[in-house]
Parts: structure tokens; sequence; C-alpha cells
């Protein structure tokens, strides 16, 4: 049986660049705490927008590999932000990877006895060779969200748990609606929900009042009022919204996305293919097997174009508990968008006022 391979170093890597660098200052503090002083401890930008600086970069971080401790004892060094591991044009250049070439003999040659050695990187194009040989030499790690639903919900949960907390029916895929893909402003929310949690359960309410709506394109409170059929609400949320500031634009682009899934649902709906549950709506896997030929090669990007693309329980939570609108109604709504759209070019200073008049004529309706 062969020797085990010494692991001289540490790697961590993935696809979102908070998550490893969050992980990687949780690892230099562990190294950082067997050193004397500051001056045994280094943190090496990895970043590079071009060929040259990652020369730059690998030239600095072996100067500071190779360079002995000025009061003795064991040196920490931590390649930091490097992004010229991914699939990029920089990241495939052959001067690139000439360097990676370098890196790997130069941290083949370390004596993590003198030298703690740490790299962290985001993305990552793990096919390549050089992040394969880490996987095997070093004490390799992968601190990934996945960047879909279903990995940020692995991301958010874990915060919860450390943060002594749990999500509540719905509070979960409603937060992740809110905010979307970034897993940053994600971590800091479910702190925050945390220290307002009643007991130990984030409930979905907290979620709706205390989340901000920073996913982009959407402008949850607007759409909601609208597309609930309440008047006296859909107006005072338009009347908060220009309050502070707001522009027609994105609320006329999210009453437009929702209208567009709405309609594809009523579709489906009407043709026996969906239909509202317990977990949202049912159906879409098998309606999408029979329909995606219809949707190009866009098929597979998250589009309010494509129906299929959406997390079936947010489905669930846009057509609601009521009976879905007719689709005589949605495509009138379709056409009052596209009309108040033209209004507001005729007048850009009475955006609200468009606004307003729009949503009395399709409620009132």
């Amino acid at each position: 049986m062969p020797p085990a391979t010494t692991r001289t170093f540490s790697f961590i890597c993935g696809q979102d660049d908070f998550l490893v660098g969050r992980m990687g200052r949780k690892r230099f503090d562990e190294l950082a705490g067997d050193t004397a002083d500051e001056f045994s401890r280094e943190i090496v930008n990895g970043f590079a927008a071009n060929v040259d600086e990652v020369e730059t970069a690998v030239n600095r971080f072996r100067e500071s590999v190779q360079t002995l401790p000025m009061f003795g004892g064991r040196r920490v060094v931590w390649l930091k932000d490097v992004n010229f591991l991914a699939d990029t044009v920089t990241g495939k250049a052959e001067t690139t990877l000439k360097c990676v070439e370098d890196l790997q003999q130069l941290l083949e040659s370390v004596d993590p006895a003198e030298t703690a050695v740490l790299i962290t990187a985001a993305p990552v194009d793990r096919r390549r060779s050089f992040p394969k040989w880490c996987e095997k030499s070093s004490e390799f790690a992968l601190a990934d969200g996945g960047g879909d639903a279903e990995g940020l919900a692995v991301v958010v949960q874990a915060e919860a748990r450390a943060a002594g907390v749990e999500f509540g029916p719905g509070a979960l895929e409603l937060l992740l609606a809110k905010i979307g893909a970034n897993t940053r402003l994600l971590v800091e929310e479910v702190h925050k929900l945390a220290a307002n949690a009643e007991g130990a359960v984030i409930e979905e309410a907290s979620v709706t009042e205390l989340t901000p709506n920073a996913a982009q394109g959407e402008f949850f409170e607007t759409a909601d009022a609208f597309f609930s059929g309440d008047l006296k609400w859909a107006l005072a949320a338009l009347r908060r919204h220009f309050f502070a500031g707001g522009d027609a634009r994105p609320v006329l682009g999210a009453l437009q996305n929702r209208n567009r899934i709405l309609i594809q649902l009523r579709a489906l709906s009407d043709a026996g293919e969906a239909k509202a549950g317990p977990r949202g709506i049912e159906g879409l896997q098998q309606a999408a097997e029979t329909h995606r030929a219809r949707y190009g090669e866009a098929a597979s990007e998250k589009s309010s174009f494509n129906v299929f693309t959406q997390n079936p329980w947010y489905l669930g939570k846009l057509a609601g508990a009521a009976p879905l609108p007719s689709l005589r109604r949605l495509i009138d709504n379709q056409r009052a968008f596209i009309d108040a759209f033209d209004e507001i070019i005729r007048r850009p200073d009475a955006q609200e006022e468009v606004l307003r008049d729009m949503a009395v004529r399709c409620l009132a309706a």
C-alpha cells in the first residue's frame, strides 16, 4: 500500500467568493494562533484582472513563502481571493497556466513545519489538473452554496442552526425569493431574523416584515397588492414606493414578469396539466417534458418567460389561495402595462399618476 500523501498546505475553494472568504478567514485565524507575532503572518492578494497580475500575484506569494521569519518560528501565508483558476479568458491564458504550474511546484516544496500556507479561490474550474491535485495534496475544503435555490437553502439552514433557530413553514422559501442568490446578504438576514425571532423559530410573517426585497427586478409589495385585487392596498403601496424616490419602470417590470408567469399557469391549469398543492404548483415537471421544446435554447435559463424555470413553491405563492384571474383578465393586464409604459414616455413627470390610473382601471374591472 503506497504511503499517504503529505498535505503541506490548506486549499479552500468554491463558486461563491463570500463563503470561500469567510471559511478562509476562520482557517487563517486558526493557523495564525500558533505564530509568535504579527510579522509572522502575511496575506497576499491573489485577485488578477489579467495575466500580468497573475504573474505578480504568484511572484509575491513565492517571495512571501520563501521569506524567513524575523524572530524565528513558523510563518503563515494566505494567498487570498484567487480568481485565475476559473474558466475565464485570463484563467485559460498560456501565461496563466504556466504560472499555475510554477505555483504547484512551489507548494510541493513547502515545509509545513516552517510555513503554513492557505489558498482561497473562487470561482474555480475543478475539471483542471491543479484543483484536482490540490484535492489530493492539501487540506481541501469546498465552500459552496451551489448558486441554485437548493444549495442556497443548505447554506441558510446551516447558518440558522448555528444561530440557534430554525425556519417555520414558508419562511425559508420566502427569504430566498426576497433576497435571491446573494449569500452575504442571506447570512446577514438570518442573523437579523434570529435576533428578532420569538422563541427559536423564524416565522414567515417576520420575513415579510423585516426582510427587504433585494432580488433584482422584484418589488414584492406593489406586485402582491396588485394581484391580490385589493385596490386600496395597491394604491398605498404605490404611494410608499414613489414617496421613497422609486421609479415606475421597475414596478412595471415586476408586474409584467408576474403577469407572464400567471398567464402560463392559467393556461396549464385550464389544460389540466398543473394545479396548486400543499408544496406549491404540482404537475410542472410532467408539463415541462411536454412543452420544453417550445422554449428553444433558453429552456434552462430562469426567466419569467418560462414558467418551468421557476420554483414550484414560489409559483404557489404567486398564484395564491384564490382562483387565478381569467386568461382574458391577464392579457388585458399586459396590455394595460404596455399602455402605461407608453404614457410614461410621454409624461415622465407623472409616473405615479399614470400607475395609479392603471391600477384603478385594472382592479376596478
